[in-house]
């Protein structure tokens, strides 16, 4: 468990950008994307808005004999992960891949081929199903199919922790590089649940936001707050064994100096309200970089613009780093992106490694007016004049799934 675990590569399809450099500068721009729902009628559903990936064309980045055989969530990962090859200079022909694994997780899975055969079960009968729903479907297909798209045979698997997805995906493929079962990892999350079944589902449990302002409706922390805006897409990163990476001559981005992970043990839905769970993960990622809570600058919290969630999350960064809370900088990318479920931990973990790289902290943009009990500096504007050395990338996920990653900056 001593290898040292780094980043080397990065990808992303997202409602902001569908590469790291269009991502990027939609972050630093606070570029909104909430728009109305294109993909179905909403007239009877009670969320109006989306941020929907847009101008994304499948066979830009796959065969279309391949795409066709994919639903969203398995092209996005497809696709971000060639980008992250790519990204990382990694040259296939030349690596073994015997020794390249892949961890990519989606939350749901494909709803919309689950929407789609269901109708026609109840129309046409059973002998009408497509002889490809079930690959089609099942969330273990994002892993699959990057997998079979790149010719990796390492080891492959596929997390499902709802909206902890992203985050476990990483953190498990650096546990698998630090216990010498591969040279390096794909990993991440990626997710395509605006659909029908997807909305009214995270209406009904009144977690989505019913407001039609896109300025006023993935607002985390803000008083106002009241649900998230569901987004989509995906985030793939290379991990490598650092010495790995430095015999390739790798550029090194990051690196991945912690990972925790706890169960809240508590709720279906809801954190724990102290947010112990939560709390214990960020100092179990601080523990293993061998660190004092002090020297974290930025946590980039799930912060999702429900009550709750940014509540309780509040609690547990209060709880972790106790008075060094207030020197902490704290947003939320789910400002601008939306809450990408499964993806979300990925995108996210992204965003703090361009943050220890470049030194710069976005805004949480839409954050205006502040709620009694969330006193922390959520970012109101974004921050270029501080050192950023270390930084952690916050999940929860239905269910209690609490995940931790814990990024350092890369100075050799």
């Amino acid at each position: 468990m001593n290898k040292r675990v780094v980043v080397t590569g990065m990808g992303v399809i997202s409602p902001i950008g569908n590469n790291i450099e269009d991502f990027w500068n939609g972050i630093k721009e606070q570029r909104i994307p909430f728009a109305p729902i294109t993909y179905f009628d909403t007239t009877e559903y009670k969320a109006k808005l989306a941020a929907q990936v847009k101008d994304f064309k499948a066979e830009d980045y796959m065969e279309a004999k391949s795409a066709k055989r994919m639903e969203s969530f398995c092209q996005f990962a497809v696709a971000a992960a060639g980008e992250a090859i790519k990204n990382a200079g990694l040259d296939l022909s030349t690596e073994d891949t015997t020794r390249i694994g892949v961890c990519v997780g989606s939350g749901i899975g494909s709803l919309q081929a689950v929407e789609r055969e269901h109708t026609k079960l109840l129309e046409k009968g059973p002998k009408k199903i497509a002889p490809l729903l079930v690959p089609l479907m099942i969330s273990n297909m994002a892993a699959g199919n990057v997998a079979i798209c790149y010719g990796l045979k390492g080891k492959c698997t596929n997390v499902v922790t709802a909206c902890a997805t992203g985050t476990h995906s990483i953190g498990d493929a650096c546990r698998y590089i630090q216990c010498d079962e591969a040279d390096v990892m794909i990993a991440g999350g990626t997710e395509a649940a605006i659909s029908p079944i997807g909305v009214s589902g995270f209406s009904a449990l009144t977690a989505m936001t019913t407001s039609t302002d896109p300025k006023r409706a993935s607002i985390p922390f803000d008083k106002e707050r009241n649900g998230f805006i569901m987004g989509e897409g995906a985030g793939i990163v290379v991990l490598e064994s650092y010495e790995h990476a430095v015999n390739r001559g790798a550029v090194i981005l990051a690196e991945i100096a912690g990972y925790g992970a706890t169960c809240d043990a508590f709720h279906i839905t809801s954190p724990s309200e102290d947010g112990e769970g939560a709390a214990r993960a960020m100092l179990n990622a601080v523990k293993e970089a061998g660190i004092s809570p002090e020297e974290v600058d930025y946590v980039n919290a799930h912060g999702t613009s429900t009550h709750h969630n940014d509540l309780f999350e509040t609690r547990s960064i209060k709880m972790a780093f106790k008075e060094h809370a207030y020197n902490l900088l704290v947003n939320s990318t789910k400002s601008m992106t939306g809450h990408m479920l499964g993806a979300a931990g990925a995108v996210e973990f992204i965003v703090c490694v361009k943050s220890v790289m470049e030194n710069y902290v976005h805004a949480t943009a839409g954050y205006e007016i502040p709620d009694e009990e969330l006193d922390l500096n959520y970012v109101k504007t974004p921050v270029t004049d501080r050192e950023i050395t270390y930084a952690i990338s916050n999940s929860l996920g239905f269910g209690g799934h609490n995940g931790s990653l814990l990024v350092k900056k890369y100075i050799g």
